[in-house]
């Protein structure tokens, strides 16, 4: 590398540095103002209202992300053109709704002029900025400040170092509120069905083989009836359960039966409880996808029967399968 090519590392790494000084500065001086927004924008959502995101340039940009975060943990929340909320968009502003006003300088127009034409509507105001004392923070109602030390375009002119620390902000008033609503796993996946992220977050019972696809036999059965159940499913293994309680006793699959061909003259008419895994792993009907992908790669197995509470079998997962389903 040429002493040309190593002062550009350098100089990348001095502007990641500023950066995470201004994110370590903002982290320090969080005190009982961020509580308040984040009680502010819970009561908003108790009532049934949203959660509005406005500013200018970068700062609109910072919005829409915070926006999409928001919606994802189940927070309605909408980006508001403050230009055009003058021409006709504030129809989307509501009673009782809050709006959170994104402005480094705490200085923009746009959103001065919109301040007041909120609060005529009945919202709440919060005013997002790195400056204490300015005109937005003495007309919202609250204030959220973040700490920019240094921005780490040379010129400062690049919002840099202020849409990081603003964008942390925004989004650790997401994350303590998806813990405060209590929102779950299960509840995130209604939020995202599409994609990688969405198809992860399916349940085990979305994705599991079912019915004619999922052999099942009492572990009284001989190896030759579980070897025939097996290819009529066309899968690679199949479930036992004890005859009277229906309670899941073990698995066999293919690999047992070829070990079993090893053991002896007349094996097919064998018993299945001599060849099958007992007390094999499993997974609860209430689990997502991605619980059983994690299964697979830290049981090195190749089939996972899905159980319900009374640990009574309902269905299996087969690795194979996922591939089909774009889940790996």
């Amino acid at each position: 590398m040429s002493p040309d090519e190593s002062q550009l590392l350098i100089r990348a790494k001095e502007c990641i540095k500023i950066e995470v000084n201004a994110l370590n500065a903002t982290m320090a001086s969080l005190g009982q103002s961020f509580v308040d927004v984040v009680l502010e924008i819970e009561r908003t959502l108790n009532a049934n209202q949203k959660i509005i995101f406005s500013g200018i340039g970068k700062s609109a940009h910072v919005c829409e992300k915070l926006v999409g975060t928001f919606n994802s943990i189940g927070a309605p929340s909408c980006f508001i053109d403050p230009v055009r909320a003058l021409h006709g968009d504030l129809g989307l502003c509501s009673e009782n709704d809050l709006a959170i006003l994104l402005s480094n300088s705490g200085q923009t127009d746009e959103l001065i002029h919109l301040i007041p034409l909120l609060k005529r509507i009945g919202v709440s105001t919060v005013a997002l900025t790195s400056q204490a004392k300015s005109t937005m923070t003495e007309y919202c109602d609250l204030t959220l400040l973040y700490q920019v030390p240094k921005e780490a375009c040379p010129l400062s002119l690049a919002p840099t170092a202020s849409t990081t620390a603003a964008m942390a902000l925004g989004d650790a008033l997401a994350m303590v509120l998806l813990e405060m609503r209590g929102l779950t796993r299960e509840d995130f996946a209604r939020f995202h069905p599409a994609g990688n992220l969405g198809r992860n977050l399916l349940k085990v019972t979305d994705i599991m083989r079912t019915g004619e696809r999922f052999p099942i036999l009492p572990d009284t059965s001989s190896l030759q009836e579980a070897i025939l159940a097996m290819t009529n499913a066309h899968t690679g293994s199949i479930a036992l359960i004890h005859p009277k309680t229906k309670d899941l006793t073990g698995i066999l699959t293919d690999g047992d039966f070829r070990r079993s061909a090893l053991s002896g003259p007349d094996f097919m008419n064998r018993s299945v409880q001599e060849f099958m895994t007992r007390n094999p792993v499993t997974i609860k009907d209430h689990c997502l996808a991605v619980d059983a992908i994690n299964s697979f790669e830290t049981h090195t197995i190749n089939d996972l029967i899905v159980v319900n509470d009374a640990n009574q079998p309902i269905g299996s997962i087969d690795n194979q399968d996922l591939p089909k389903m774009r889940l790996i």
